[in-house]
């Protein structure tokens, strides 16, 4: 089964310097049959404009996840930790008790992002972060694992939940296969490009909720940058 939602169709909010839409139901907006997918809770897909962006707020007993599409998220928390994450470069933080930070873009253009929060599989545990590059080329015709909470993936960044974010980039024409396993919660979305996943169509922004497919086969009818949650 595979869920197409439109981003035409996804919900969102305009505050100006910040332009956000939601696969999922997030602040204002509200549905209730988009609540959540597996462990996966939130899913934002935001442009922030230059010299502006998320002033110290807490979170807690969440895994969350940023995937820097465009420009660069410069990021500092109430544990010390300052660090820029650059496009194509992925930056976690497991809450934890408790954490306050900031997002900010301080770039001369807009920021693109895409914010993915994990529910953790246990609550409490000291919060952290950290951040770390994931060059295209890397990824190129395949899905490499960018932030895992297997043991197994020891070149991914760690998250405290039983999933995998994942990443690949694939020329028109490539395709792409991941063993998904017909009992996970997949949710697929193209950050640029059409795509075709298991013969449904996706074009960019799109998203797809994927549940009962034992493998996914992707194939990029564009240029395509995919990034995939593999979720309980």
């Amino acid at each position: 089964m595979i869920d197409k939602r439109p981003f035409s169709a996804l919900g969102g909010a305009d505050h100006g310097w910040l332009k956000a839409r939601h696969h999922f139901s997030f602040a204002g907006y509200y549905d209730p049959k988009r609540m959540s997918w597996g462990g996966l809770r939130v899913w934002n897909d935001d442009e922030i404009a230059p010299n502006s962006g998320f002033p110290p707020h807490p979170h807690a007993d969440m895994e969350i996840i940023t995937y820097v599409r465009q420009g660069a998220i410069t990021h500092q928390d109430s544990l010390g930790n300052q660090g820029r994450t650059a496009a194509g470069d992925v930056q976690v933080m497991s809450a934890g008790t408790g954490i306050r930070h900031a997002e900010y873009n301080l770039e001369p253009e807009t920021t693109r992002i895409f914010q993915i929060w994990i529910e953790p599989t246990k609550t409490g545990g000291a919060p952290s972060w950290g951040a770390k590059p994931f060059p295209k080329g890397d990824r190129s015709g395949k899905f490499v694992t960018l932030a895992s909470g297997f043991d197994d993936d020891d070149e991914a960044l760690p998250i405290r939940t039983d999933a995998r974010v994942l990443g690949a980039t694939l020329k028109a024409g490539e395709t792409a296969t991941y063993p998904l396993g017909a009992d996970r919660h997949g949710y697929l979305v193209s950050a640029t490009g059409s795509v075709e996943v298991n013969g449904v169509r996706l074009d960019a922004r799109d998203g797809a909720a994927i549940l009962g497919e034992a493998e996914l086969t992707v194939t990029a009818l564009d240029d395509a940058e995919l990034v995939l949650v593999d979720a309980a």
